[in-house]
């Protein structure tokens, strides 16, 4: 029986030859993120480089040129969980670099905001966070895997590996082609990242109450944790004391889950199979054989650099395949540090000469 190619099964679509990577698949590319600049408004004194994650948010400011002042952090601002809390977080990460540079917080209409964000390539999800905007002077949006991948090679080709509560593999290759590789997002991609190994980790939960896993040390573990996270109502199904039930628990805790909320679970993963844990020990395993899917599936040709970035990946580092790890190297520089490249490529008139 005949396999239709990527191709066939978008033949109804315009796409050029180069929209299809070396496997065949279509690429996912993103475009240079392009400033929005509101309307009469004046020329920026404050640049803003973020990058925005599901588990936190680093706020670089810097004055108009490039001169950084501080650097503020606060909780998540990936983009599936709201544009108002992604803005939220923001608000709080500035306010907590203006402090500590000293200053009052400066106003959105004197910013000109480069921000790298989770779930920036979700179309609806970036839309609804520009007309959020409170009024910034000018504005880029891309991921935070875009902002991660310029810094980490200064703009060259390289491998991007990120596994934190998510995952997604980023590359430039040698030709300046750009394409993404997974971060799907957590309900059903985003394979090896620590929400992954969290909602692994739940299932195997479910099939030890069940009676179809052994209860072990993952399995112990991850059910104190839900029924620590979820009391007991009063008078409720399922009540034992002062706590649900393992099944009750297991279901509530399911039920309202988060991306945050399995990520939760991940470092019972890590700690189950340091006490030898066969199933934790498993999902470890293969955690890294999926991010290593990412890397094979980004660079075919397996000669290109890779930076390895997230604590999950830099846990599952010594499960890597021993090429891969021959090719790893540190990032030249750090995400907020690709967003301000953004900003200097935008306003060039305000950068300062480079040595």
């Amino acid at each position: 029986m005949q396999t239709d190619t990527p191709q066939a099964l978008l033949s109804t679509a315009v796409l050029p030859p180069s929209a299809f990577g070396a496997t065949g698949a279509p690429v996912r590319a993103p475009g240079w993120p392009a400033p929005i600049l509101r309307p009469g408004a004046p020329a920026p004194r404050w640049w803003l480089a973020v990058d925005g994650g599901g588990t936190h948010t680093r706020l670089r400011l810097a004055e108009a040129g490039g001169r950084v002042r501080a650097e503020g952090q606060a909780g998540p601002s990936a983009l599936g969980q709201g544009a108002a809390a992604a803005w939220g977080a923001m608000e709080a990460a500035l306010a907590s670099a203006a402090a500590q540079a000293g200053l009052p917080p400066p106003a959105w209409a004197d910013c000109a905001l480069a921000a790298g964000l989770s779930g920036a390539g979700v179309a609806g999800w970036a839309q609804a966070f520009r007309e959020a905007d409170p009024g910034c002077a000018a504005l880029l949006l891309a991921s935070d895997g875009e902002a991660a991948l310029q810094a980490a090679f200064a703009g060259g080709p390289g491998v991007l590996l990120i596994a934190g509560t998510g995952s997604v593999c980023e590359v430039r290759r040698a030709d300046g082609q750009r394409a993404t590789v997974g971060g799907w997002g957590w309900r059903c991609g985003d394979e090896g990242s620590g929400a992954w190994l969290g909602r692994q980790a739940l299932a195997h939960a479910q099939r030890a109450v069940d009676g179809r896993a052994v209860c072990g040390a993952l399995a112990r573990a991850v059910l104190a944790a839900v029924q620590a996270a979820v009391p007991c109502q009063a008078g409720g199904a399922g009540a034992v004391g002062d706590a649900a039930s393992p099944a009750a628990a297991l279901q509530a805790y399911g039920d309202r889950a988060r991306q945050g909320d399995l990520a939760a679970l991940a470092p019972w993963v890590t700690q189950a199979a340091a006490q030898g844990d066969p199933a934790a020990e498993a999902l470890l395993a293969q955690a890294a054989r999926e991010l290593e899917a990412l890397v094979q599936a980004a660079d075919p040709s397996g000669r290109l650099p890779v930076v390895l970035a997230g604590s999950v990946a830099r846990h599952l580092q010594p499960r890597l395949h021993s090429d891969t790890r021959a090719r790893c190297q540190p990032a030249l520089a750090d995400a907020p540090a690709g967003a301000l490249q953004w900003l200097r490529a935008a306003f060039p008139t305000s950068s300062p000469k480079l040595p």
